[in-house]
């Protein structure tokens, strides 16, 4: 039984949440659409039920105590999971959602063409996708599992590897026309396009086709999309998971460089909270994924 003294309603927790938020009563009144009384008195009545003040007032402005903004971190949390229920509720009232964090390239080029062919085996499971570069606390995201590119150490993770990443160097045909490489040795009159997630990619690459890697000095990207982009517009060669770049491949727009799909550094995994038992729409995700990367990389 959950004692009611550290129960409070969802209208105080939002009266505080806001107030927080917005630094006054009478913003978060405009921010709740209530009278600034109204939100004057929910505030109150949370700190009577908790038995401490929240907030001193210094200079007509309204101060969160170093204990209340710690608090408002979990309640701005719980409200977030109160509300993604609610949207789920509403817009699946047969539940089935599933909330999944992705990396932008691999859910755009990747996941994101085959996965009508998941909703039409499961109809009933609605699926919202939010990109993530990094790893993150699961516990204070909102996330029901995450496809993420690494090894097996994802902490207090349960997981399943989708495919080892392979490495596809390319060249936009106009600047190889204009600069031909007939050798490793070649390379180093382009610039090598860079990105941060990667930073022993080049290396791992030049291992692989039997040379020692040059030094590498072309432009550093944070992301694939805008790395594939400047190799398009000729400004250097890019080093891109097989995936990515077989689509720019088949269309002209890159040119493979000598070996292609050179095993990289890591995995694709789809990871999932160890402190949570998946959920049936989860449950369906694993066994739709394992059916479509089954032979393929």
């Amino acid at each position: 039984m959950r004692p009611r003294r550290f129960l409070p309603s969802v209208s105080q927790l939002s009266a505080f949440e806001s107030v927080l938020r917005t630094g006054s009563t009478a913003a978060a009144a405009r921010d709740m659409n209530l009278a600034q009384g109204t939100v004057s008195r929910l505030v109150q009545s949370l700190e009577g039920q908790l038995g401490r003040a929240l907030f001193v007032r210094r200079n007509q402005r309204l101060v969160a105590t170093p204990a209340a903004l710690a608090y408002g971190r979990e309640v701005t949390r719980a409200l977030d999971i109160l509300q993604r229920a609610s949207v789920d509720l509403a817009s699946n009232p047969d539940g089935g959602a599933l909330s999944l964090a992705i990396l932008p390239a691999f859910g755009t080029r990747w996941l994101s063409p085959r996965l009508s062919r998941f909703l039409v085996k499961h109809p009933g499971v609605s699926i919202h996708l939010g990109t993530r570069l990094k790893r993150f606390d699961f516990d204070a995201e909102a996330f029901d599992a995450a496809i993420h590119f690494g090894h097996d150490d994802w902490p207090e993770t349960e997981r399943m590897e989708l495919f080892k990443e392979g490495l596809t160097a390319c060249v936009a045909p106009d600047l190889l026309a204009r600069t031909p490489i007939q050798c490793l040795e070649d390379m180093k009159k382009l610039p090598l396009l860079r990105i941060e997630t990667r930073p022993t990619a080049w290396r791992t690459w030049f291992e692989a086709q039997g040379a020692p890697p040059p030094a590498i000095t072309g432009m550093l990207f944070d992301q694939f999309a805008p790395m594939t982009q400047a190799a398009i517009y000729g400004l250097g060669v890019a080093l891109l998971p097989h995936y990515l770049a077989e689509a720019e491949i088949a269309e002209g727009r890159l040119v493979p460089l000598f070996r292609q799909a050179v095993p990289g550094s890591g995995s694709y995994w789809l990871v999932w909270p160890r402190s949570r038992p998946p959920s049936p729409a989860l449950i369906a995700l694993l066994e739709w994924l394992r059916s479509e990367i089954g032979g393929q990389t």
